[in-house]
């Protein structure tokens, strides 16, 4: 009985931090929140090029991951730039450029041109 209890206990605690996060998040502008993910992308995208700032930056390479992460980066910049407006997705291509570029000089087998990660999205990048 008294797991049982804990149990709902534990359950309306969820429910009410999971309403508070709705709440929270609801407040964010549609801007940030976008702004947010592509920062996450990128910074995921570039640790796993070969990019972090760390000694092991070699260990935490990995390219397949690498190309999916700039791929869905690419996707997401590409489809919010009309809705962000130039201010927020210039520095964002920017980003994406310079990852879609430093992903070609790390991979050891080239991609045709157009055939990049992402360069569905943005086209060719050289």
């Amino acid at each position: 009985m008294h797991s049982e209890q804990n149990n709902h206990a534990e359950e309306s605690d969820l429910a009410q931090a999971v309403n508070q996060r709705s709440r929270d998040i609801s407040e964010v502008p549609a801007v940030e929140l976008i702004n947010t993910v592509a920062v996450h992308l990128m910074s995921a995208a570039a640790v796993k090029t070969g990019l972090a700032d760390d000694p092991k930056a070699d260990e935490l390479k990995d390219l397949d991951e690498a190309r999916k992460l700039i791929t869905a980066l690419a996707g997401l910049i590409t489809a919010a730039a009309p809705e962000v407006g130039s201010t927020h997705a210039a520095p964002l291509r920017d980003g994406l450029r310079s990852l879609q570029l430093a992903f070609r000089e790390e991979s050891s087998v080239p991609d045709a041109p157009g055939k990049g990660p992402g360069e569905k999205w943005t086209g060719p990048v050289n």
